[in-house]
């Protein structure tokens, strides 16, 4: 294959992963209260299970959002889809959706759940009243990364936010909370 048609091939095949990562969310059904709490209560005692100090790290937060079961997909572009809710005092007070685009070294297919702990009641705040929260441009976060079995601390934690990404399944590299976009729903 000459360079030209080897770029050709390439170029169509970005597009189709683009079309598919873009438009595979918008064919799923709109998620009600009910299903994404069902969906965030097992995100969130799966978390209390896999990591040791878990629960008193969400108790220790002011406000948890709990994306479950976020759907990315990537070759090269890529993108992510999800619902969740946001908990302060173990209630859901608000809902959201992730979604994001991405460019970049990047393969592969993966679900997984994504929490932010909000540690600081002024992020938390900055967090609800924003129309669209962008992490790394309305606010930092720091991923934690941790395996089956890992714990946490919230005396060595004192970030304003934490985020986690865990219970992967498939196989992703170079996961990153980067870019992320957050946009309040009302599903029925």
């Amino acid at each position: 294959m000459t360079g030209g048609k080897t770029f050709a091939t390439l170029a169509g095949l970005v597009c189709i992963m683009l079309i598919v990562a873009l438009v595979a969310p918008l064919d799923v059904h709109a998620a009600t209260k009910k299903e994404i709490t069902a969906s965030v209560d097992v995100a969130l005692d799966r978390f209390v299970k896999d990591v040791k100090g878990g629960e008193e790290f969400l108790k220790a937060a002011k406000g948890v959002l709990v994306i479950p079961r976020v759907k990315q997909a990537g070759f090269i572009v890529g993108g992510e889809y999800g619902n969740g809710a946001l908990r302060i005092g173990g209630k859901n007070v608000d809902y959201y959706n992730l979604a994001a685009g991405s460019v970049g070294l990047q393969i592969g297919a993966q679900e997984s759940n994504i929490l932010l702990c909000f540690m600081d009641e002024a992020a938390l705040s900055k967090f609800r009243a924003s129309k669209g929260w962008q992490v790394g441009v309305d606010g930092s976060v720091v991923l934690v990364n941790i395996g089956a079995g890992g714990s946490v601390d919230t005396t060595k934690l004192k970030e304003p936010i934490v985020g986690f990404v865990y219970g992967q399944q498939g196989l992703m590299a170079g996961v990153s909370l980067e870019g992320l976009k957050f946009t309040k729903i009302n599903p029925e």
